[in-house]
């Protein structure tokens, strides 16, 4: 990969000194030479969500996954163990599997013949001893392990740098959150079905602060959905709840009912899981899930997830939730693959999972209303961004994005029970300069 290299330090400070006065500067979203400084000093460093162990979960199971430009081999090893290889043979770098996934005992390489085992191991050389010598050492051609590999909640994640901090420590408070999300049942949760992928014209920055941040689309974006009569037409729905401000550019949403509605507590899910959520959360952490309806977020950089209330309760439309975790994959300054988990509680009835499943479909699946009506709007902004106008970078030109919602004027609860810096309501933009700052530190590290 090139180095950036054009963009000064002086540059980049303006742009952080912006952020925390509420302004973003426009041409962050499609400027090339950004986009290789956020590689080197963003994704290099950072840990990245590469997939749950329930898609992995017999000895010999795998799956084929990414790291931004860096192919993974993600698979559970003959002892049961959790392994993640660059999914290159050490011999002549192709693809050692090409598969989305599958289960295998070895894996042979298709160009020549190369052979490793589930532990990396390189177990056979066609002709080895006629072409390379009796004396050709196996061992120091073993396939390559990601640097760091850690998990939480089932969720696996890798890190391309040897020294960057643990996942916890990383997380941070995040944590606390999705012990709420992931750690509620006995058992935890699954990935139903295998992950969705779709590649959408836009930079990874605005599809993380939309989920990480952006409640306040909901009613202009969404608009079909409230005409369709499936979301409420109360222009404010979207804001009544919580925004969590999270350290390390994190950022958690619980939004709830307006005033006066009553909603199902736990957001509608069985009644059969609440005794295990009594046994796994805290009382603070209950205190947050029973009033939930949606909850939303994005854990730095580029990891987001939505879990909503879904459906009417009616017979055609039963009242649901699921988890959907999305990974914003860049392939350029303009341009994302998508990486789509649903993720439903292990211990939840069949025909609950199932119901879920077809929810998310309908609407966060790849073809969903609520899918379509982002992915447009995010490649609009894009190529709104690439211009002589939206690309001037003279710090005394006026070329900045509003991002002021509540700035000064929306102060924080005094009385949350969880961690975090907590604002009383979801229509604010305190998550997304969190999120800039964040991102600004690091490409000045």
């Amino acid at each position: 990969m090139e180095r950036g290299g054009t963009i000064s330090r002086d540059l980049l400070e303006s742009v952080r000194d912006k952020i925390r006065q509420g302004l973003l500067p426009q041409w962050v979203f499609s400027d090339p030479d950004i986009y290789r400084e956020e590689l080197h000093k963003i994704f290099y460093r950072t840990w990245q969500f590469l997939g749950h162990e329930s898609e992995i979960p017999q000895p010999g199971d795998f799956v084929t996954r990414w790291m931004v430009y860096d192919p993974v081999l993600l698979l559970r090893d003959t002892d049961g163990q959790v392994q993640a290889y660059l999914n290159s043979c050490t011999h002549r770098g192709s693809p050692l599997c090409v598969e989305d996934g599958g289960n295998k005992k070895t894996f042979t390489c298709p160009y020549h013949g190369w052979t490793f085992n589930t532990k990396g191991e390189l177990i056979g050389v066609i002709a080895g001893n006629k072409v390379y010598g009796e004396e050709f050492d196996r061992s120091e051609w073993a396939l390559r392990k990601i640097p760091r590999l850690e998990m939480v909640h089932g969720m696996i994640f890798g890190c391309l740098d040897p020294q960057a901090p643990p996942l916890l420590e990383f997380l941070g408070d995040l944590k606390w959150y999705w012990d709420i999300l992931l750690g509620r049942t006995d058992h935890g949760v699954e990935v139903r079905g295998v992950p969705h992928r779709w590649v959408i014209r836009t930079n990874w920055k605005i599809s993380s602060d939309n989920f990480g941040g952006d409640p306040y689309h909901t009613a202009m974006t969404h608009r079909s959905a409230v005409e369709l009569g499936i979301a409420p037409k109360d222009p404010l729905y979207g804001s009544y709840g919580y925004q969590v401000v999270l350290d390390r550019g994190h950022g958690f949403i619980i939004s709830t009912a307006p005033p006066g509605l009553q909603m199902p507590p736990y957001q509608g899910l069985p009644e059969v899981l609440w005794p295990e959520f009594e046994r796994n959360l805290l009382p603070a952490q209950r205190s947050v899930f029973q009033k939930a309806v949606v909850m939303v977020g994005t854990c730095f950089p580029n990891l987001s997830w939505v879990s909503p209330m879904h459906g009417t309760g009616g017979p055609d439309e039963p009242l649901t939730t699921f988890i959907n975790f999305r990974v914003w994959r860049p392939l350029a300054a303009n341009r994302i693959e998508v990486w789509s988990w649903l993720m439903v509680d292990k211990d939840a009835p069949e025909d609950f999972k199932e119901a879920s499943y077809r929810s998310y479909i309908g609407s966060f699946g790849p073809a969903g209303t609520l899918e379509q009506d982002d992915c447009e709007i995010w490649t609009r902004v894009v190529e709104s961004s690439r211009g002589f106008m939206a690309q001037n970078k003279d710090v005394n030109y006026n070329n900045v994005l509003n991002y002021l919602m509540g700035l000064d004027r929306v102060k924080p609860v005094d009385d949350w029970p969880g961690p975090g810096v907590a604002y009383p309501t979801c229509f604010l933009d305190a998550i997304s300069r969190s999120f800039y700052e964040h991102w600004a530190e690091m490409l000045l590290a």
